[in-house]
């Protein structure tokens, strides 16, 4: 019987250990549970992973300027771009020969083709008493081409259905500003390497005052055209051409060659229904002095234009299309297609 005896007591140790390791384990998961919170509290906590974009998926805010000024680039004529010019003389306000305003306005001309890296000739000159500038700004080989168009306003809108307002400036948005517009934007756009002319982008002064206090009209372009040593291939002219009803038709003193090489590339840019094939107006315009030195010359002038010298030309008048279409004609004209 003392060996029963002997396994039950053996048997019964082996469970009151096997309580007391439960016991102890079951502890020691307990304390882990109840520490463990404090414990992870104290370990430095991991950085949260950030995803970064790449940077060229960044775009930054455009700040927006009072006067944009278009970026520096060869590429196609932007008649949005060209009315930013626009917009930039109308800013300066009418612009007579002589005045502050006209000394501002072919200050920021030449800024703008100094820019666009074309080299800036300035002639000065002196027309009944008051000083007057023509800039020309040229860029490429080969013979002459002179595109221009005239800067400058006239001092009264003796035109203007309101007899009050006859004393007052003419802004200037389409006679003078809109030429001047195209030109600026073909500063910017012309690819001086396709070029196939040296051109000569020329801003003439003193055109617009012609009957008033004994003046003349275009007495920048007969400055200039008395002052040539080179004698030009062709002159184009783009005056008054920025009208939001545009209507080109053929100026009846102008060179029937030229003008036929201008209509034929409108038309294949499809533009057949604002560059008319009928003549209509017979115009003095910056084109006269070189006809008259029996150089080729073409005015494109829109002169079925209501506002003409009055108070009410002005930039709403303008359509950025229609600078846009003068402006693509000419850069074909001289880049070639």
């Amino acid at each position: 019987m003392r060996r029963s005896g002997g396994w039950a007591t053996r048997l019964r140790t082996r469970w009151l250990e096997l309580a007391l390791l439960i016991g102890f384990v079951g502890l020691v998961v307990w304390l882990g549970l109840a520490v463990a919170p404090g414990v992870r509290s104290l370990l430095p906590t991991p950085a949260p992973t950030v995803l970064v974009a790449p940077t060229t998926s960044l775009s930054p805010i455009p700040v927006p300027t009072s006067t944009p000024t278009p970026a520096v680039s060869a590429g196609k004529f932007d008649g949005t771009s060209a009315f930013q010019y626009l917009q930039a003389q109308m800013a300066i306000g009418p612009r007579p020969t002589g005045s502050d305003a006209g000394r501002k306005t072919g200050d920021y001309i030449v800024a703008q083709l100094r820019k666009y890296d074309w080299q800036v000739e300035e002639q000065e000159f002196v027309y009944r008493g008051v000083p007057g500038r023509n800039i020309i700004a040229k860029a490429g080989d080969g013979p002459v081409a002179l595109i221009g168009a005239h800067y400058d306003t006239r001092r009264l809108a003796d035109n203007d259905p309101d007899p009050s307002l006859r004393n007052e400036p003419v802004p200037g948005a389409n006679d003078g500003a809109s030429g001047v517009a195209v030109l600026l934007e073909l500063a910017r756009v012309l690819d001086k390497g396709r070029l196939k002319y040296e051109v000569w982008l020329t801003f003439f002064d003193a055109e617009d005052n012609g009957r008033l206090d004994g003046w003349e009209f275009i007495a920048g372009s007969q400055e200039m055209a008395g002052r040539l040593t080179v004698r030009p291939e062709m002159v184009v002219i783009a005056d008054m051409i920025g009208d939001r009803d545009q209507q080109l038709y053929k100026e009846q003193n102008s060179n029937p060659e030229l003008v036929a090489r201008i209509w034929d590339i409108a038309a294949r840019l499809g533009y057949d229904e604002i560059f008319l094939p009928t003549a209509k107006w017979s115009m003095m315009d910056d084109h006269t002095p070189f006809l008259q030195k029996g150089i080729p010359a073409v005015d494109l002038i829109d002169f079925d234009y209501p506002y003409w010298h009055t108070t009410q030309d002005t930039a709403d008048k303008v359509a950025p299309e229609s600078l846009g279409r003068v402006g693509r004609v000419l850069q074909v004209l001289l880049e070639g297609e």
